[in-house]
């Protein structure tokens, strides 16, 4: 087979040629953090017809559907007894042949008759086409390496495995490297299924499985070189990328790399002990070395891009796309706009592996953070170093004149020597990126497009900032996102022309300067302290540290919290930043907030520009209240465009917010996100009316005191909602009910991602038989011991409930004892 995920290290060797196989052949092997994978699986083959599977070489596509034939063996023995099914494994040969592929297949479904077929058989196409029209039992079928669209032309219309009639007989599973191959193959996209990478705690699981039979000193050693061992081990399972293949070749070279550190290559250190370490992963180097021959010009250089990020680095989607922009890799053109191209190639990425979530399980419905997969960046490394476009200064660096190259990441472990900095030829630079440490720079990067502070931990000012403006007259994107020392932002930032980025969250700037008008080109700006982030987040990792938690308990409930919020935020105001009149001039903008309109209405600045914004489709503000909501709003109804809407109630000092919310004139017909933090007990009419009318609102998110069951009932109706989040601070009777009142006669509802918070004061949760939910996260914040979740044993949809935050271990066991009474076997993940 092409692929491999076993623990061994070895190459499994696929079967061979006109040898049937069957459940004897698979071979015993454990596997590790495929649960997900195997219960998708299980559901998608159970449906018939034709199933891709696709992922990189070596991410254990082939290992999976093995398991997953055992597993179904296992579940259904009785079943296969009675009335069992031909499993069949064919291996598409090079160069394609579809008379030796059917062959093959006609070989596993006659065993008994394999002499006759190899001695009379002569049109093998037409006798594979005649043996499964004449079958009785149900198929299994594995088609394992397919390359293009073509080889299925030649065999999905030649064996009619696309028809109803083959979808009633069995399941066809193709596995392939590439996407556009697995979406041809099946008549409907959800049955088509990508293999990622393991997460590191399943990769370290893996490694130690596999390097404890192949080394057996490796857990005999003592203490100190059992530390140094997991030094190593962690270093080369982060290198390794989450790819089992990959894992399996590092341990049985492991004399080879061992020692390795974080700077060092490991593709570089394989490839230079060839052939050694290499044959094992020889398809893999081949497969990589195609795909970067054939990939898309467009896509090439975000792939190197991803290597100025350090080694298991979190970055941030956007933060990417908008780099990319920058750089000039994507643009407007007939069809789409940058951000929707950029944000189509970074999709593209995450499902060829080399982007992947963090290790903290993140939004279902997108990815808002990644890492670059630590293989595929140890292989780009390994072939940039000619190239002179991306290089690093780490480390103890010596003073080099040759260095030099487009983007430049300056890594926290450099030693900010002065001398090796003045001796780069800064005169290409294109970006700056900087890690740890700011120091000043040199004025001699003129051409400097993108500088990126973001993740600079000290040392930036006010003053650094208006030299920054002043030498670099090139910037299309400025990031100083959590430089906490920058107070405001110089009059100079209009003399930026270029600039179509400029992000300051998390800085202490609380208004924009004037001259900010003068930028046409902006089209994205995040701004805003996040002192409700941090409170929030603070109080649901340790609520009795939460800003002005109660002193009566030691652990406050959300409800505390969130009028604390509304005391620790005053009235609002510190939310967002003040923008100067004129904001209206930036027709381009795309992205704004978080805005203070509390603040701006005092100048009657920003209500009465947002009107002329016509082309924003991401809006976020606070500090709405009763005196300028219904001007704010009437404004609002106007944006065509507007896909994602946050809003920020200002609490009056009763805490009341709802009343501040006046009416939308016309429906947001493009709205897909909408975020609403700060109502108490009720939602706004106007809330009520316009999602009726929402064609395409997707996701929503509430946060308030407490939420009425004929409003929650009202909201699971609507038509397109995929993703609910729910922050509630109480509950009526201590209990929350969805779908629980729905009359009988009335349809039902799936939602893809629902999450609840939990506190003290939830006792139940009840899901009625009209509620369906896929993923359910499940918040916990001094959740009761008593919390009960009811229902879930009937959801038919659901596949996964994550669990987060602080929680008694008996409600742990209540969860899994009620969805082990769920057919599908749903995963309970830990976060």
């Amino acid at each position: 087979m092409e692929d491999t995920g076993d623990k061994t290290g070895t190459s499994r060797e696929g079967p061979k040629k006109g040898q049937p196989v069957g459940p004897d052949v698979i071979q015993k092997k454990e596997i590790f953090g495929r649960d997900e994978d195997l219960t998708w699986l299980s559901w998608l083959t159970g449906q018939g017809g034709v199933v891709s599977v696709w992922g990189i070489s070596g991410v254990g596509k082939s290992f999976l559907i093995h398991h997953l034939y055992k597993k179904k063996q296992n579940e259904n023995l009785q079943q296969y007894i009675n009335n069992p099914h031909k499993f069949c494994w064919v291996t598409v040969s090079r160069p394609f042949d579809v008379r030796k592929l059917s062959r093959s297949l006609l070989l596993q479904l006659n065993p008994s008759s394999q002499d006759q077929i190899i001695s009379t058989v002569k049109d093998p196409v037409q006798d594979c086409c005649d043996c499964l029209q004449r079958m009785k039992e149900p198929y299994f079928i594995v088609i394992d390496g397919l390359q293009s669209t073509e080889e299925w032309d030649s065999i999905g219309p030649t064996f009619e495995f696309n028809t109803t009639r083959s979808i009633k007989k069995g399941v066809v599973v193709i596995i392939t490297n590439e996407e556009s191959v697995a979406n041809y193959c099946t008549e409907h996209k959800n049955k088509v299924w990508n293999v990622k990478g393991l997460e590191v705690s399943h990769a370290i699981e893996l490694f130690d499985e596999v390097v404890t039979k192949r080394w057996p000193f490796w857990k005999d050693a003592n203490a100190e070189t059992r530390h140094r061992n997991e030094e190593t081990r962690n270093i080369l399972v982060q290198k390794c990328g989450g790819l089992p293949k990959v894992i399996c070749a590092v341990v049985e070279s492991l004399g080879l790399v061992y020692g390795i550190k974080v700077k060092d290559n490991l593709v570089s250190m394989l490839e230079a002990n060839a052939p050694i370490t290499t044959h094992s992963l020889e398809d893999m180097f081949s497969w990589l070395l195609s795909y970067f021959r054939s990939c898309p010009d467009s896509l090439k250089p975000c792939i190197f891009y991803l290597s100025i990020f350090p080694l298991n680095h979190t970055i941030r989607r956007r933060r990417l796309v908008r780099r990319w922009i920058a750089e000039g890799y994507f643009r407007d053109n007939k069809e789409s706009t940058a951000e929707e191209n950029g944000e189509r190639s970074f999709s593209k990425l995450v499902n060829l592996s080399m982007i992947q979530a963090p290790r903290t399980k993140v939004d279902h419905m997108r990815m808002p953070l990644c890492q670059v997969n630590g293989f595929l960046r140890e292989y780009v490394i390994s072939r940039l170093m000619e190239e002179n476009l991306v290089f690093a200064l780490e480390g103890q660096c010596k003073r080099n004149i040759q260095r030099t190259g487009r983007h430049l990441a300056v890594d926290n472990s450099w030693d900010r020597d002065r001398n090796v900095f003045e001796s780069i030829d800064l005169s290409l630079l294109r970006s700056l990126t900087v890690f740890g440490k700011w120091e000043s720079f040199s004025d001699k990067m003129k051409l400097l497009r993108v500088l990126d502070l973001e993740d600079v931990s000290s040392g930036v000012t006010n003053g650094d900032v208006e030299q920054m403006v002043k030498q670099l007259p090139r910037l299309k994107f400025l990031s100083l996102r959590r430089c906490k020392e920058i107070t405001c932002l110089p009059d100079s930032l209009g003399d930026l022309k270029q600039l179509q980025t400029l992000d300051i969250r998390e800085t202490s700037v609380i208004k924009l300067p004037k001259s900010i008008v003068k930028l046409e080109k902006l089209q994205y700006i995040r701004a805003g302290s996040t002192k409700h982030n941090r409170a929030t987040e603070a109080a649901d990792q340790n609520p009795s540290a939460a800003a002005i938690a109660s002193k009566s308990r030691p652990c406050a409930t959300l409800g505390s919290r969130l009028l604390s919020m509304h005391r620790y935020l005053d009235d609002g105001s510190r939310c967002g930043v003040k923008v100067p009149r004129g904001i209206g001039k930036l027709s381009s903008l795309h992205t704004l907030g978080v805005v203070n309109i509390h603040a701006a209405a005092e100048e009657d600045g920003f209500l009465e520009d947002l009107k002329n914004l016509t082309q924003l489709h991401k809006l976020g503000v606070s500090g709405i209240n009763r005196k300028n909501s219904e001007k704010f709003f009437s404004y609002v109804s106007r944006l065509a465009h507007l896909d994602s809407l946050s809003l920020q109630m200002q609490a009056n000092q009763d805490n009341e917010a709802t009343g501040c919310m006046a009416d939308i004139s016309s429906p947001l017909e493009k709205l897909r996100s909408l975020k609403l933090y700060g109502l108490v007990d009720r939602l706004p009419s106007w809330i009520m009316q316009m999602c009726l009318q929402l064609p395409q609102l997707e996701k929503l998110d509430l946060q308030m005191k407490t939420l009425p069951q004929q409003e929650l009932d009202f909201i699971l109706t609507l038509r397109y909602l995929r993703s609910l989040r729910l922050r509630l601070a109480e509950f009526q009777d201590g209990e929350l009910r969805f779908c629980w009142s729905i009359a009988q006669s009335s349809g039902g509802w799936i939602i893809n991602f629902l999450e609840i918070a939990c506190n003290s004061r939830l006792q139940a949760v009840r899901f009625g038989s009209k509620l369906d939910v896929e993923i359910l996260k499940i918040r916990c914040c001094s959740a009761s011991p008593s919390l009960k979740f009811s229902g879930l044993q009937s959801m038919d949809s659901l596949k996964e409930v994550w669990l987060s935050g602080s929680y008694d271990q008996a409600f742990k066991q209540h969860l899994e004892s009620e969805l082990k009474e769920n057919e599908n076997k749903p995963i309970l993940k830990l976060e």
